[in-house]
């Protein structure tokens, strides 16, 4: 299943680097991740729930960051195991600075599912994907005015 979008965030590429660096932020701004526990270098095992429908599920295994290019680009690699299915998925992030100084995001990628997940087709799944996508941009967001009215 293929996963591509965009999204503009009021900030600059350099920010945005350093929070998706930082696996505080990714643990909290991520849909449905429970724990992230560094593992070494830019790999953590990860504990979420996701609800897809009716159906919910813990999931545990592993998110990486691979192909770093600081304040450019990086690719987030997410392998989850559960009851329902497996799901892996490798996006592809691009960012640049906009003439306004924010920052758009591009990303792309796909994602394989297998079990239960697979099962319940893939216009469902696409839908919950990019619900997902959206709310980790809007969680993004939400760090991004917190640490703004913090700094004051």
């Amino acid at each position: 299943m293929k996963i591509s979008g965009n999204y503009t965030l009021k900030t600059t590429p350099e920010v945005f680097w350093k929070m998706v660096m930082d696996p505080d932020v990714l643990e909290k701004v991520t849909p449905g991740i429970k724990k992230l526990k560094p593992l070494g270098s830019d790999k953590y095992e990860a504990l979420s729930e996701v609800k897809v429908g009716p159906v919910k599920g813990e999931f545990t295994g592993f998110l990486s960051m691979e192909d770093k290019v600081e304040n450019e680009s990086c690719v987030l690699v997410v392998d989850q195991k559960s009851k329902m299915g497996n799901a892996v998925a490798r996006i592809a992030m691009n960012f640049s600075a906009t003439d306004d100084g924010q920052t758009q995001v591009q990303y792309s990628g796909d994602s394989k599912l297998s079990g239960m997940l697979a099962r319940m087709g893939q216009r469902i799944m696409s839908g919950v994907v990019s619900t997902l996508s959206k709310q980790f941009f809007k969680s993004m967001e939400k760090e991004l005015e917190e640490r703004h009215m913090a700094d004051g």
